[in-house]
């Protein structure tokens, strides 16, 4: 078995990855940087088996994906669906040669954007929030809003990632408040490590307003469990269809991931609190969740359960989601195991055994 990774070089994904094919006692893999895909290299050849990771954290490729003269400059949030149109073409690309690939195309096309793997998930009766029609700026938002009587919602751009420019969003009599890792400027929005609160209506708007030609998905806020004084959801590995790897993501505000600063939670106490049957349940959900991605070796869910901890529901289903650093299940972290249910068969033996949702 020999493996090419499409990546960027410099990225600890490629390197984690890399060490763990080397681990297994297989070639050391290919590398086909994303610049290179997005410059009309050509693709891995028929016989390939193809990884293809994030194509984040570069400023060159992101320029690339979104067809642009110029970089963005740091952690401006610009051309997020141009950004998309550029993966999903990128991904075609690389399968064009007839390798197989590891995430299938369709795979990625729908896990990045949050509208499509909404009504997926929703459609194979996976428990996800209820989700407002499309909204096209701040008025027509509040109009849902009210339309719905809800008054939280999350606010998403349709193809962000890592909380980039999503928006909680409570209002009520004494006014409104938004939590949100945008910083508003006024020559442009730029994503933040740091989360912000704003107040002001009008701010809140012209942030709206601008985000939403890219394409914004608005889900209704769902009251999450605590522990001790945070708030907490999971991050959780499906490998081959079988939940691996786990992660608690503790919190203060409605946004957990742990970039911005946010505490890892005690797995152990979070299942104590569900109950083992309710930790069953939420496990055969992230089932269901990747038998809707039969084309992809791995998928990322993000399970939040819900006050009083006899409910669940799923966040996000994230195609990237996999860089879990110091998580080990039976001796294997995340690369690991995907490597192992590469040669042990695991993966065929699934995919082949299970029918894919409708997608």
């Amino acid at each position: 078995m020999r493996l090419t990774v499409v990546g960027n070089p410099a990225n600890r994904r490629v390197s984690l990855f890399t060490r763990a094919v080397l681990a297994a006692g297989l070639p050391r893999p290919e590398v086909l940087p994303w610049v290179d895909v997005l410059t009309d290299a050509a693709p891995p050849p028929a016989d390939a088996l193809v990884r293809v990771d994030s194509a984040g954290e570069d400023p060159t490729v992101d320029r690339l994906l979104r067809g642009a003269p110029t970089d963005a400059r740091h952690g401006e949030l610009v051309g997020l669906a141009d950004a998309y149109a550029g993966l999903v073409d990128g991904v075609a690309r690389v399968a064009a040669g007839g390798a197989e690939l590891l995430n299938r195309p369709e795979d990625v096309a729908v896990l990045c954007d949050k509208r499509r793997c909404h009504a997926v998930l929703s459609a194979a009766g996976v428990p996800v929030p209820a989700a407002l029609p499309p909204v096209d700026g701040y008025p027509a938002l509040r109009a849902a809003m009210a339309g719905a009587g809800w008054h939280r919602v999350f606010v998403k751009p349709a193809h962000g990632s890592s909380a980039a420019g999503v928006i909680a969003l409570a209002v009520g009599p004494r006014g409104l408040r938004a939590d949100t890792t945008v910083e508003h400027t006024p020559d442009g929005l730029f994503n933040s490590l740091r989360v912000r609160r704003y107040t002001d209506e009008a701010t809140v708007a012209a942030i709206v307003d601008r985000l939403a030609p890219d394409g914004l998905h608005v889900e209704r806020w769902l009251p999450k469990a605590g522990l001790g004084d945070r708030v907490v959801d999971v991050r959780v590995v499906v490998v081959a269809g079988r939940p691996t790897h786990a992660v608690v993501r503790a919190a203060r505000g409605p946004l957990t991931n742990l970039h911005l600063g946010n505490a890892r939670g005690d797995l152990a106490a979070l299942r104590a609190a569900v109950g083992e049957a309710g930790w069953a349940a939420a496990m055969e959900t992230c089932e269901r969740v990747a038998a809707c991605f039969t084309g992809s070796l791995h998928v990322s869910v993000d399970l939040m359960f819900l006050a009083g901890w006899r409910r669940h529901a799923v966040a996000e289903v994230n195609a990237f989601g996999d860089l879990l650093p110091g998580v080990v299940t039976d001796g294997r972290d995340t690369y690991a195991e995907q490597v192992h249910a590469l040669t042990t068969g695991r993966w065929q033996r699934w995919r082949t055994g299970v029918g894919a949702c409708a997608a």
